[in-house]
């Protein structure tokens, strides 16, 4: 189900919301990271992702979320959870005024061939070597929670 403006300018207001984030990896053990377009975290580079509806399962979501952010779908069984992370954000959708938390799962996806990425959330991507991501001040903090459990899972 989809909320409309006020319905969803309400929920960001008065509660937190559940979020999938796709955690790409390369052959290179690179992550793929988009620059987003739209609040919170305008201009900053993210990995792909997305919330989850109401009355929808995580699987269906999951399915959603890779089509819509990746233009290719993915499904749950090829991704491994990295774990369940708390984003805030001092903005929103609807502006500076109103702040924004999500709890967010954060998947791990192993990549090969050429995705067709869509220009809908991101107006750009770019490939980041892993041990590059901390340190690179262009990248949301939010989009380095999980690099912990990401460099266990990339350990040999």
């Amino acid at each position: 189900m989809i909320l409309n403006n006020s319905e969803f300018k309400s929920l960001i207001k008065n509660a937190p919301l559940f979020s999938i984030d796709l955690v790409l990896i390369n052959d290179q053990q690179q992550i793929l990271l988009g620059l987003r377009k739209n609040p919170p975290a305008k201009d900053f580079w993210f990995v792909p992702g997305g919330r989850v509806y109401k009355n929808e399962t995580l699987t269906q979501a999951f399915a959603r979320i890779s089509k819509s952010e990746l233009g290719r779908e993915f499904g749950m069984e090829e991704a491994i959870l990295l774990g369940l992370y708390d984003h805030f954000y001092a903005d929103s959708a609807y502006g500076k005024d109103l702040s924004t938390h999500y709890i967010n799962a954060s998947y791990m996806l192993r990549i090969r061939g050429k995705l067709e990425l869509p220009s809908d959330q991101h107006r750009d991507y770019r490939w980041l070597r892993c041990d590059a991501l901390d340190a690179d001040v262009s990248v949301h903090p939010n989009s380095r929670l999980f690099l912990q459990s990401l460099k266990k899972e990339l350990t040999p």
